[in-house]
């Protein structure tokens, strides 16, 4: 990617793997002015917030929350209904169905597009993945392409989705991470509320086994002391 330091961007946070090692390599590149981070009434959301807000710190970029009641109270999903469980004992359909959000990637890249308007934001950095969009196609190249172009109506500002894991899976996103010097200490991709379960990390929820099964695929065992 050439260097584009005159260029602006937002990022979409969660705290998460994804969305971290996507800021850590877009903010190399370019000047990211705010990170976005979406309360819908997840279990981890207090977690996930502080996470983010620590991270923002760090890098220095602005950090808002925006609050989204209405997505927990229109879905049925493990994430923010307390009497679903998070806890699978191994990654098939039905975890990843019991996560899904419809829309969610949607909804959260367009109010970025609202943003990217009054900011003059050239990019909005996603932490898409291949891995997940084998199972959420919210997170596939060709929704990227297609959410790019109602940009083009929607916005005068027209910006671009920077999606520097897209073509990763997970394994290769913690190895990135590891090659561009990544703080994983940072780090918040647990679905469960660390008051619930006195960990930072479950290691039991969908998110987490994803996690754990990338650390060890990609050879850096030493930094599952480090997040769980």
């Amino acid at each position: 990617m050439p260097n584009m330091r005159n260029k602006k961007g937002i990022v979409l946070l969660s705290s998460g793997l994804d969305s971290l090692v996507s800021l850590h390599v877009a903010q190399k590149q370019i000047d990211i002015v705010l990170a976005l981070t979406f309360n819908y009434g997840q279990k981890a959301a207090k977690d996930e917030i502080e996470a983010a807000r620590l991270i923002s710190e760090k890098y220095n970029i602005k950090h808002k929350v925006i609050d989204l009641p209405f997505l927990k109270e229109e879905t049925k999903n493990a994430l923010s209904d307390d009497n679903i469980s998070l806890e699978f004992e191994k990654l098939d359909e039905n975890s990843a169905k019991s996560v899904w959000v419809p829309n969610r990637n949607g909804l959260f890249l367009n109010i970025a597009g609202i943003y990217s308007e009054t900011l003059n934001a050239d990019f909005i950095i996603f932490g898409a993945n291949k891995e997940e969009a084998q199972t959420f196609p919210d997170n596939s190249t060709e929704f990227i392409e297609e959410a790019n172009k109602f940009f083009k109506y929607s916005t005068l500002k027209k910006p671009e989705i920077m999606a520097p894991c897209a073509n990763l899976n997970k394994a290769e996103i913690v190895s990135l991470g590891v090659k561009e010097g990544l703080d994983f200490s940072l780090l918040k991709s647990c679905y469960n509320s660390s008051d619930k379960t006195g960990k930072k990390h479950c290691g039991k929820c969908e998110s987490c086994k994803r996690l754990y099964l990338a650390i060890v695929e990609s050879g850096n065992k030493n930094l599952i002391n480090l997040i769980f």
